[in-house]
């Protein structure tokens, strides 16, 4: 049975607003590399293909320097805890893919720009940052690497997609089914 809109006295605890825009800055980063990145795959060899790779591999060392930001502070500044009573109300299940799905977000964060970075390392064509910074190469030019790497970018890009999909649906379910506030803790202005 949904509960009803909490009180303000049982509101949930707010993240810090650093905690929201990184939250918000890396989601929206996220979502853009992640469509470019689809777009950019089903058009023909032109300049057109060359400059959103270009700007795809910016996006993509733009979420990597984000996301280590992001984990340095939440490192350091620990998100408030979920309410007692929503935890009770919880079903176990959905209490563990909370934490998991949080966890593989955060590896995911990490593991799709890197491998991005070592596909494109082994495939000999260098990251340069805005057109003016070369990132060092992460690893050795291989063509037989490259085609190994190369799925792999694509299969965790897919899955943080796929994770992302889940944690919209649960901050949904919360703010419509559940009515608990949950949602309100990531806001800007407090709901």
């Amino acid at each position: 049975m949904p509960s009803s809109t909490p009180s303000p006295t049982s509101r949930p605890a707010r993240y810090t607003r650093t905690a929201m825009l990184m939250h918000w800055v890396l989601g929206l980063a996220l979502i853009s590399a992640f469509g470019v990145g689809l777009y950019m795959t089903g058009l023909p060899f032109s300049p057109q293909r060359l400059k959103l790779y270009n700007w795809h591999k910016w996006a993509g060392v733009t979420i990597l320097t984000l996301s280590v930001l992001r984990i340095l502070w939440r490192l350091t500044h620990r998100p408030p805890a979920l309410p007692a009573a929503m935890v009770q109300a919880m079903p176990r299940w959905q209490t563990l893919a909370h934490h998991a799905t949080h966890g593989l977000l955060y590896a995911l964060f990490l593991a799709v720009p890197l491998i991005g970075w070592a596909y494109s390392s082994a495939a000999g064509f260098p990251i340069v940052f805005l057109g003016m910074w070369q990132l060092p190469d992460f690893v050795p030019v291989s063509k037989e690497l490259a085609e190994a790497i190369k799925p792999w970018h694509q299969y965790t890009a897919f899955a943080m997609a796929g994770l992302v999909v889940l944690h919209v649906a649960a901050a949904l379910k919360h703010q419509f089914i559940d009515r608990d506030g949950l949602i309100g803790r990531m806001l800007p202005v407090p709901r």
